[in-house]
């Protein structure tokens, strides 16, 4: 009966220490989980928002150095004054200063610096010596002998006779060929109308004559003046068939 009495002092407190760890262990458990219901509660309910990041700070020395180059603009190239052509034709020229017109008006020119002279081109000379002609020339000869009859035309002060028949011949379209000869200081014809030089023996060629008279030098040399009178004519005998003499002279 002791025995009993005795076992049953020490089954008593083991059994309201096993009530009170009981107790202890379903207190601790409903209170863990209220915070978790919660806490998925409000996650279903409003999902976090992701957190803004921050701009970076920017490294001044990084940015002074990684600047783009501006590149230097070329310089440019000044543009050269454009030279004024001379005109083919004097009449088209523009009209000349106050003075200048005085200056041609004085002189026998007219009121826009431009002057008149009259030039022709004949070879009569070869129809009276068709035997010396050359046989593929011949029908390059007219029947009256004018390649250019008396055509009046304009030039400029201080140009040629040389400069006048150029430029006759571009605007008419009458075939001109010439050489420049150092020796002479001139241009040399050597045919008109394809007409050469020795096409009627040895002693056939251009001489050119201003208002009658057969200049003794090449026709760059000779500078116009207003109203004269130029004739180119084609020589079989250096001159004497055409009233130009010269042995030796060679013309231009």
């Amino acid at each position: 009966m002791r025995q009993k009495h005795g076992l049953w002092k020490l089954l008593l407190p083991l059994g309201v220490l096993l009530l009170l760890i009981a107790a202890f262990c379903l207190d601790g458990g409903a209170d863990r989980q209220a915070p978790d219901a919660s806490a998925s509660s409000s996650a279903v309910s409003s999902p976090a928002e992701p957190a803004a990041a921050e701009p970076a700070e920017a490294d001044p020395e990084q940015d002074l150095t990684e600047l783009p180059e501006i590149p230097e603009e070329p310089d440019t190239p000044e543009s050269p004054e454009e030279v004024p052509e001379t005109p083919e034709d004097p009449a088209a020229a523009p009209a000349a200063s106050p003075a200048a017109s005085a200056t041609a008006a004085l002189s026998g020119g007219t009121a826009d610096g431009t002057y008149t002279c009259t030039i022709s081109v004949s070879c009569a000379a070869l129809l009276d010596n068709m035997d010396l002609c050359d046989p593929e020339k011949t029908e390059l000869v007219p029947s009256d002998g004018w390649l250019l009859p008396p055509t009046e035309v304009t030039f400029y002060e201080g140009e040629s006779v040389f400069n006048v028949l150029q430029r006759t011949c571009k605007q008419r379209k009458l075939h001109m060929e010439y050489e420049n000869t150092p020796l002479y200081g001139s241009a040399y014809i050597e045919g008109i109308g394809n007409l050469y030089e020795f096409d009627a023996g040895e002693l056939s060629g251009w001489m050119y004559a201003v208002n009658g008279w057969y200049p003794n030098y090449g026709c760059s040399q000779y500078l116009l003046e207003d109203g004269d009178e130029i004739c180119w004519r084609y020589t079989c005998d250096l001159g004497a068939d055409i009233g130009g003499a010269a042995a030796d002279q060679r013309s231009a």
